[in-house]
């Protein structure tokens, strides 16, 4: 959105809803984090609005499209009564945001564009009932944006109408995405030799347990493992029974500014995840001259095409990631061409021809 802005004429508020939960104490857990979250803010010079919609936790899925629309019809009713101009509603993530986002454009006669983004279509969209009031909302917004080729395909699978979704990938933003403090992060992260990096929630699916299996086969490659989740303890285990403690690194949380030396600092990326809509964390490692290794799928596919950019792999086996890892970090001196080759995935022409969608909905809606 920021280079939305920056490169558009496009004038943008953001509404972003968040459960509602009414204590902060850490004894509760994640839940306490959406209280803590203000009513409105500005980031990046952007007004952004936090409504509160109800969530029933585990139960509540069915529902949440319903609350999450009557939240924002208040919102909404309450910006158009005090004089704003609202000519689209950009939504992403089709479920439940572009679903209620949808109602919200019928309700008040104002244009929706939605964007797919990866499990709203890979796991989410493949459940019955979900997938129902998904194809609805598409049918009833002007146009539907994918973040890959994969994701359109499958929601025509779905049933959706082809002519209506263009595919828009993400892009990187390379001034903030470039190698920098290279040496001066492995000396702080007391490594030598290779260095294998995986970034990102520690879940079932993102499959970091691949990786680890993968490093146990190579004697020269460290796996550092940055992010926190339910899967950290089982990992830990894991490391312990490959015996390759003193070739692990878990650094935990990283803050978003710190990503950038942690990708330089690799001598590849590896994500086995099972299902990716657009992996961001791909493209900004390349920004970073690292080359990743990425399971090949969805996104992937349209961005891992050559050397440069490093190796997919189908499946599971670990002695494949093993070939591929071992494959990337033999070859250090493609760290220029890997930046080159994310120079190319630039925001600029994903915005102008974003502002191009926009401008028709509104349009052809008018």
């Amino acid at each position: 959105m920021r280079h939305l802005l920056q490169d558009t004429g496009v004038n943008v508020t953001v509404m972003a809803p968040v459960p509602w939960f009414p204590f902060r104490g850490k004894v509760w857990g994640g839940y306490s984090k959406f209280a803590q979250v203000p009513k409105a803010e500005v980031r990046n010079g952007v007004s952004v609005e936090h409504p509160r919609f109800l969530v029933i936790p585990k139960v509540g899925m069915g529902l949440t499209p319903s609350f999450l629309y009557q939240t924002a019809k208040r919102a909404l009713k309450a910006r158009l009564d005090a004089g704003e101009k609202i000519d689209l509603i950009d939504a992403h993530y089709l479920y439940p945001d572009g679903v209620a986002a949808a109602k919200l454009g019928e309700t008040f006669g104002i244009p929706v564009v939605m964007t797919a983004r990866g499990s709203d279509v890979t796991e989410i969209g493949r459940m019955p009932g979900p997938q129902s009031l998904i194809l609805k909302a598409m049918a009833s917004a002007a146009h539907t944006i994918c973040v890959s080729n994969s994701l359109r395909d499958e929601l025509i699978s779905f049933g959706a109408d082809a002519g209506k979704i263009t595919t828009l990938r993400n892009g990187v933003d390379a001034e903030r995405f470039r190698e920098v403090e290279r040496e001066k992060t492995r000396k702080k992260w007391q490594v030598s030799g290779k260095v294998s990096l995986f970034a990102g929630w520690l879940i079932e699916r993102k499959r970091v347990d691949i990786m680890l299996d993968a490093v146990a086969k190579l004697d020269d490659v460290t796996a550092v493992i940055a992010g926190e989740g339910p899967l950290l303890a089982d990992l830990k285990a894991q490391v312990n029974r490959l015996g390759i403690e003193n070739r692990t690194l878990f650094l935990g949380k990283q803050q978003p500014e710190d990503m950038p030396s942690a990708f330089s600092a690799a001598d590849v990326l590896v994500l086995p995840s099972e299902r990716e809509g657009w992996a961001n964390v791909l493209l900004e490692s390349m920004a970073c001259g690292t080359p990743v290794v990425s399971r090949a799928v969805a996104g992937a596919l349209d961005l891992v095409t050559c050397d440069e950019a490093g190796v997919l792999v189908d499946g599971d086996d670990p002695q494949l990631y093993a070939n591929a890892i071992d494959k990337v970090v033999s070859a250090p001196e493609n760290r220029d061409k890997t930046r080159r080759y994310a120079g190319a995935f630039g925001w600029r022409e994903i915005s102008l021809a974003q502002e191009k969608i926009f401008k028709r909905a509104v349009s052809e809606y008018n």
